[in-house]
């Protein structure tokens, strides 16, 4: 890694890294957290386009605040929910470089309680 990186760019590159080692035929799932909002969204990169996506910002749970674990969850369980219903039973799980904690970790759960394997 080269000189002058920030922490976060380092593991965001060192994941991605092991994720193109990985990925082959099945899609990613990649998370954004910010100080406010959870987004989540299952690519295709082969083809290049968004199979699936949630967020915080939608307007059903937009009244709810967005920055805790349990709508965390519920958007993981949203999304494996719209994923399943385009046919992808199965992703690998691009966390950037965020840390898998809180926020990250509730939506990785919410998607595998709702049936989507990684």
């Amino acid at each position: 890694m080269s000189k002058g990186l920030s922490l976060f760019e380092k593991r965001r590159r060192r994941v991605r890294t092991a994720l193109r080692a990985k990925a082959g035929q099945r899609p990613r799932l990649s998370i954004h957290r910010s100080s406010q909002h959870i987004y989540a969204q299952v690519i295709d990169d082969n083809a290049g386009i968004t199979i699936a996506s949630a967020s915080t910002l939608e307007k059903d749970v937009r009244d709810v605040t967005g920055a805790t674990t349990g709508s965390a969850t519920n958007v993981g369980k949203r999304l494996a929910e719209r994923a399943k219903a385009a046919g992808v039973n199965t992703v690998v799980f691009d966390r950037g470089g965020f840390l898998f904690h809180g926020r990250v970790r509730a939506l990785a759960e919410g998607a595998r309680e709702a049936g989507l394997e990684f």
